[in-house]
């Protein structure tokens, strides 16, 4: 989990910065993009809105289980088997609440607490997921192991892409720059 909050954070900005970015560079195609666009009444704000909107849902419980974890550098001492448990509370709008406990990367227990969105991909069993929160469990030896890690509790942005059976799901979820992880669930 090294620095994805960071760049994730950079990202928005400069994806929300390009259109005044663009307004004042006169005569390039950025701008003429821009103002084509705004014609057609598409911006970026627009888009950016539309994607993280309230949609109506009908609201759920859900509970996950890590079944596989994969760290992208070999190193003995992580551990893959991060015993995760999560509960998480979806709303009617799309938006979830939610928290899990996990054996972190260094086998030992961390808490995560999170807000987040659901996106589901329209006509399809695949949805994907953003979450954002506090992550409480690196700590000691283990604390310059993940970014911003300040009071031993550090924000985090974790993105997953799953897909769903009847009250099944499975997701895919990227764990910054370290790890990858594969969870299960049931909707309740």
């Amino acid at each position: 989990m090294n620095s994805i909050p960071v760049k994730s954070c950079l990202l928005i900005l400069c994806l929300l910065s390009l259109p005044s970015m663009a307004q004042t560079e006169q005569g390039t195609n950025v701008r003429l993009e821009s103002e084509a666009s705004a014609q057609q009444g598409i911006t970026l704000s627009s888009l950016v809105y539309d994607l993280i909107k309230p949609v109506p849902a009908e609201p759920y419980w859900y509970v996950q289980a890590s079944v596989y974890t994969r760290h992208f550098k070999k190193n003995p001492d992580h551990n893959n088997h991060q015993e995760l448990m999560g509960l998480e509370r979806h709303t009617e709008n799309s938006y979830l609440l939610g928290g899990a406990t996990f054996l972190h990367s260094y086998d030992k227990r961390s808490y995560y607490g999170y807000i987040g969105k659901q996106f589901d991909f329209a006509g399809t069993p695949f949805y994907s997921k953003l979450t954002a929160g506090l992550l409480y469990g690196y700590k000691d030896e283990y604390r310059d192991k993940i970014p911003l890690n300040r009071f031993e509790i550090a924000p985090v942005i974790i993105p997953s892409i799953g897909v769903k059976y009847h009250r099944l799901r499975a997701e895919i979820v990227l764990l910054g720059a370290a790890a990858t992880m594969l969870n299960i669930g049931v909707q309740l």
